[in-house]
């Protein structure tokens, strides 16, 4: 299996980011706390250079809440300023405007002694579908921005004022022209970052039932009716039985089954679920 999806609109909007790096001060990237490290856009450490940066593992409400402390250490250990948040619910604007407080100090500190009050403007980027708008939406408390389920909603630059004094801009979702992990594509398209019309959702959903039962095979046992031990075909099978997806000839339709799996993977009706573990120190990051 290979997965790619880099699409013009993406390549445009990589070469717009880069442009208006010199407008910013700082940048939030947005990580599915799901999967850190298949979330996190390689690019941008090269992009932004001296530019403080926030990270956010946003969707921390579809996570594994232990693995998501223990990424907060790595990062915070890697020297990173690290916040746990979930756009869809209250709580936490204040943990994300005091790390962006935090990280635009010592640019806030030299305005003021040149007797200045500096307007902080700060870029919101991340891979596509992670929650930029949803991010901002909460922060501004008003749907100022775009939101959806599908990646690509967001298609240009939008500014967004907080206060006389902190503004945000939010981009589009971005990928990186070729992705050479496999395992990590396949975390983005299980994370609805990739268009779906571009993946089998069939072999994806194998993969992913397999990785989702090692980790809880009751839970999946229980939520689909079907006795542990199985294998991820028979995982397929319980859900097209239980949603009740034949074809003709009383076969099972195993390609409907798969999307539902995957739908309620990326929704959280499945469970809190993490898909990968912070490295090991002395392992490659």
């Amino acid at each position: 299996m290979q997965i790619n999806w880099y699409p013009g609109h993406m390549a445009k909007a990589k070469r717009e980011m880069e442009a208006n790096i010199g407008l910013i001060d700082c940048a939030v990237e947005l990580l599915d706390a799901r999967a850190p490290l298949a979330s996190r856009n390689p690019d941008l450490k090269q992009m932004l250079g001296n530019k403080p940066k926030i990270t956010v593992l946003n969707k921390s409400d579809l996570a594994d809440p232990d693995l998501t402390k223990a990424w907060l250490s790595y990062f915070t250990d890697e020297g990173e300023r690290a916040v746990a948040f979930c756009a869809s619910r209250s709580g936490g604007r204040k943990e994300v405007l005091g790390a962006i407080e935090g990280a635009t100090a010592e640019i806030v500190e030299r305005w003021r002694k040149r007797g200045a009050k500096k307007t902080l403007r700060v870029m919101v980027c991340g891979i596509p579908n992670v929650g930029k708008s949803s991010l901002i939406n909460n922060l501004s408390g008003a749907g100022r921005t775009k939101t959806g389920s599908r990646p690509g909603v967001t298609r240009g630059k939008q500014w967004v004022r907080l206060t006389p004094y902190l503004e945000l801009m939010d981009t589009p979702g971005v990928l990186w022209p070729k992705l050479t992990d496999l395992e990590g594509a396949k975390r983005l398209a299980y994370l609805n970052a990739i268009n779906d019309d571009v993946i089998s959702y069939y072999e994806l959903a194998v993969e992913l039932s397999n990785l989702l039962y090692e980790q809880k095979p009751r839970q999946l046992a229980e939520k689909y009716g079907m006795p542990q031990g199985e294998d991820a075909e028979a995982i397929l099978r319980a859900v097209a039985r239980t949603r009740g997806f034949l074809q003709k000839g009383q076969d099972f339709d195993l390609e409907k089954a798969a999307r539902v799996l995957m739908e309620e993977f990326r929704s959280g009706k499945l469970g809190r679920f993490t898909l990968e573990t912070p490295p090991q120190e002395g392992a490659p990051s």
